[in-house]
């Protein structure tokens, strides 16, 4: 005899689908535009309701934009080791701001979970409200402190302090939501599975390390993704702080739409230069999403 659904379980469904419906209208016309930029990136002409009869499949513009011509009769502008400098220098700023943050927000997530201290409260609090400014606010004091500690700092060493600038002044602006976050993950442990280790002779380090980090491991892929996205795509940071000739592909592709170019560049090759831009951020989210879909902001898995 066939299993019959309950009242309940028939319900579930259907809100299921309905959210689902939701948010896929929802999510519809940034789906269409991601669609339009990938699709173009690989056709002859940028891709409009009006020309769609006359597009033809082609990787030129991959091609050119890899050999630094904006336009198919333009001559090279850039090298390849040019744009291969420009990606690994966004990788250098997504990487280190993405160490930086989920090193310091486990510790101090841990710390403000466990650890029992005067106005540990308070600093919960404050934490949330320092994740609420924006951080064009403080690009003044910012910018004034990094001048003044560059001054002493002799020519040949200041590009490679500018990307270390860059990196913390970015980590910083994620870090205080992060470790309100890891706090979560780390209140949903309990306390008994720390102390029967640490009963067993163990140090809180290795209790830290080896039993407390693998349980939250969800809440360290959540910010890593989190960080990982805000340092490959900072913009005002990298532009205000970074020498002028090293780019980010954030930067490139923000100069060539506001330079006054856009009359004489090859839009789908530009198209190309926003795929790329894309492409590393869905890699890492493919790798870390079985523990991002484990979680939530509280640190309760679902």
């Amino acid at each position: 005899m066939p299993e019959v659904a309950d009242v309940e379980t028939i319900n579930r469904r259907r809100m299921n689908v309905t959210l689902g419906v939701v948010v896929l209208l929802a999510s519809a016309p940034i789906l269409v535009m991601y669609f339009v930029l990938i699709a173009s990136s690989f056709t002859n002409q940028m891709i409009t309701g009006g020309i769609i009869g006359r597009l033809t499949f082609t990787l030129e513009n991959w091609l050119l934009f890899f050999e630094g011509k904006l336009a198919v009769t333009a001559a090279s502008v850039l090298s390849f080791w040019d744009i291969l400098r420009y990606i690994f220098n966004t990788f250098i700023i997504a990487f280190g701001v993405m160490i930086v943050v989920t090193v310091l927000s486990t510790l101090a997530g841990y710390a403000c979970s466990r650890m029992k201290f005067k106005g540990r409260t308070f600093l919960i609090q404050l934490l949330i409200l320092l994740h609420a400014f924006p951080g064009v606010s403080l690009i003044i004091a910012v910018y004034a402190l990094y001048i003044f500690s560059k001054q002493p700092l002799p020519a040949s060493t200041w590009t490679l302090y500018s990307f270390l600038y860059v990196i913390v002044a970015r980590a910083a602006l994620e870090v205080p939501m992060d470790i309100w976050i890891m706090k979560g993950f780390f209140d949903k442990v309990p306390w008994e599975v720390e102390w029967s280790a640490i009963i067993d002779g163990a140090s809180r380090i290795k209790v830290w390390k080896d039993i407390v980090l693998p349980l939250v491991k969800p809440g360290i892929a959540a910010i890593a993704i989190f960080s990982f996205i805000a340092g490959w795509g900072d913009l005002i940071y990298v532009k205000v702080f970074l020498p002028a000739t090293e780019k980010t592909l954030a930067t490139y592709i923000e100069g060539l739409l506001a330079g006054g170019s856009l009359e004489i560049v090859h839009l789908p090759v530009i198209a190309a230069a926003g795929t790329l831009y894309l492409i590393p951020t869905l890699v890492f989210f493919t790798f870390v999403r079985r523990y991002m879909l484990q979680t939530s902001l509280s640190g309760i898995k679902g």
